[in-house]
């Protein structure tokens, strides 16, 4: 008796839970964004988590509130996505924000740093170690409030035309890489430049670039680069975990009702989780396309890995001496850093080093 009593009060509790739903979204206001986006719309992973968002919150509120995105270049640059977010030019932007590190260099570890935190491991950052705390007071002074949205998990080291055996190998060479992972080859002698991807494939086609990273074997099967430079490297050291971005103008954000808020913030973290799932499911296949098609799945020789870390943390640590917006966000980072690199080295590496090297 107890028990059908008990599923009564709950059929009627979700009945009156579906009939007020409607009832509350018919008394918030029609909104419509535009969402300008650093991303081609082949780009299915990236662009498509820009879409799930739009279809989502549309979704949640009966239709009411309704954001369009839009690829690069229909609205403003790839690589001006924040500018037109802060001036009000559009409500919304998908980015990722070590595109405008030129601004200030702490806007990295929104995205990620060299060396740095895994997907899991950002995350773990942004939502319990009080790194969204902190992204959020840098943005503010871009008028500006962003959302983790979307992470590609630990991304390639990139497509090469010739093979690089060594770190002298990387003197000289012009190479499509955006934020600090271009900073630190710079300061190991190759030339970065941070192009839009859109025109990273004609880039390379016409030998302006030697070298291009993007993201993985699913997106890079996409655009094409397989078809240029065959030598393909691995890890990215410098993206382990390249979180992107939602980022809303703040007058905006501020004028949009409670309800609205909160059903944008969910959103975001349901993409958050689904573009990484969606990553590691599609590049399985696509890394075997790829081999199948002829390209030589290749590993950066150790004297640059090494190379690298190292001038990467000289670089964090003089940027930290000098930029104090950098400095408070890198000291609570670095200690997260240590702190999961010890846990994640006693147990899950310690797992997946034995299970790697001793299939069944």
């Amino acid at each position: 008796m107890q028990r059908r009593s008990f599923l009564k009060r709950l059929s009627a509790g979700a009945a009156v839970g579906a009939l007020a739903a409607p009832a509350i979204a018919h008394d918030l206001p029609a909104i419509r964004w535009r969402m300008a986006t650093s991303w081609p719309k082949s780009l299915d992973t990236l662009f498509g988590g820009c879409e799930m968002v739009a279809r989502r919150v549309a979704m949640l509120t009966d239709g009411k509130f309704q954001i369009r995105a839009f690829a690069a270049g229909e609205l403003v640059p790839g690589l001006q996505v924040l500018d037109a977010v802060q001036q009000g030019t559009v409500e919304c932007g998908h980015t990722a924000a070590y595109y405008y590190i030129g601004k200030n260099l702490a806007l990295a570890f929104d995205t990620t740093l060299p060396f740095g935190l895994t997907a899991r491991q950002q995350n773990s950052w942004f939502y319990y170690g009080g790194g969204l705390q902190l992204m959020r007071e840098l943005f503010a002074q871009y008028n500006t409030v962003n959302f983790p949205c979307g992470n590609t998990g630990a991304q390639m080291g990139g497509w090469f035309r010739r093979p690089v055996t060594s770190l002298a190998d990387f003197r000289g060479l012009k190479m499509r890489i955006p934020g600090l992972g271009g900073r630190i080859l710079a300061a190991l002698g190759a030339v970065p430049q941070t192009i839009a991807g859109a025109d990273v494939y004609p880039s390379l086609e016409r030998g302006a670039i030697d070298a291009t990273e993007w993201v993985g074997p699913y997106d890079d099967e996409k655009l094409g680069f397989y078809k240029i430079a065959k030598n393909y490297y691995a890890p990215g050291w410098w993206e382990p975990g390249a979180t992107v971005s939602l980022i809303v103008n703040a007058e905006q954000w501020k004028k949009l009702p409670p309800p609205y808020q909160e059903v944008l913030a969910t959103v975001c973290k349901e993409v958050n989780l689904d573009m990484t799932a969606g990553y590691d499911a599609k590049n399985t296949a696509a890394l075997q396309r790829l081999i199948k098609s002829g390209v030589a799945l290749q590993s950066f020789p150790d004297d640059l890995m090494k190379a690298a870390q190292k001038t990467a943390f000289e670089i964090y640590a003089e940027e930290a001496g000098k930029n104090p917006a950098f400095k408070k966000i890198y000291d609570n980072w670095k200690k997260f850093r240590d702190e999961q690199y010890q846990w994640f080295a006693a147990n899950e590496a310690a797992f997946e080093r034995f299970v790697y090297a001793n299939k069944v």
